[in-house]
């Protein structure tokens, strides 16, 4: 009877650690769609995800400054920016994480020649909205809001799906799985 008790007060510890760090909560999926937001970049110049709805799709990648993982794709993610913003396919980076500042992250941008504007997401409002729980972790959106595409950088497989947005074909994997860091949640 003990066992059992400790093993309840147990599981019960670990929801609520999981609650509060945001794992578990439901992510966005291909086919849900976002509620326009509107997020400042490091000198305080607001974005909102309608200025983008001209394009062909928007590329939301959740990125860190501190985290080994998302910075081990500082060089894809630009790459990619600037292969496919000319395109038509525009790329925006949001930091959720508490513990980065926005000089930081206005730093990390710099450093890495990010062509596109690194947002940041103060109390993780967006990130809780799209279900991101990783950096990096993207999800790419149509001009009406909806989700195209959700998962990993890794394997050309978000370049594969904007390939295929390109084309005007299905995506061939709407759905991958995301690795990297967790965000660092303010609850």
């Amino acid at each position: 009877m003990r066992n059992a008790i400790a093993s309840t007060g147990l599981f019960a510890m670990l929801a609520a650690i999981s609650l509060a760090s945001g794992v578990g909560a439901e992510s966005l999926t291909a086919g849900d769609k976002v509620q326009s937001f509107t997020l400042p970049n490091h000198d305080g110049v607001n974005h909102a995800f309608h200025q983008y709805m001209d394009s062909t799709a928007t590329v939301v990648m959740f990125i860190a400054t501190q985290c080994p993982v998302s910075n081990a794709y500082n060089e894809r993610m630009a790459a990619l920016s600037g292969e496919y913003q000319p395109k038509g396919i525009q790329f925006v980076g949001i930091n959720s994480n508490r513990q980065e500042s926005v000089e930081e992250i206005a730093e990390h941008a710099d450093a890495n020649s990010f062509a596109f504007p690194v947002l940041k997401d103060n109390g993780n409002v967006i990130a809780d909205r799209f279900g991101a729980t990783r950096t990096p972790e993207v999800y790419v959106l149509s001009p009406a809001g909806e989700v195209l595409y959700h998962g990993r950088i890794d394997s050309r497989d978000l370049a594969a799906a904007l390939d295929a947005i390109l084309a005007g074909d299905d995506i061939p994997m709407a759905e991958t799985r995301a690795f990297g860091c967790s965000i660092k949640r303010v609850r």
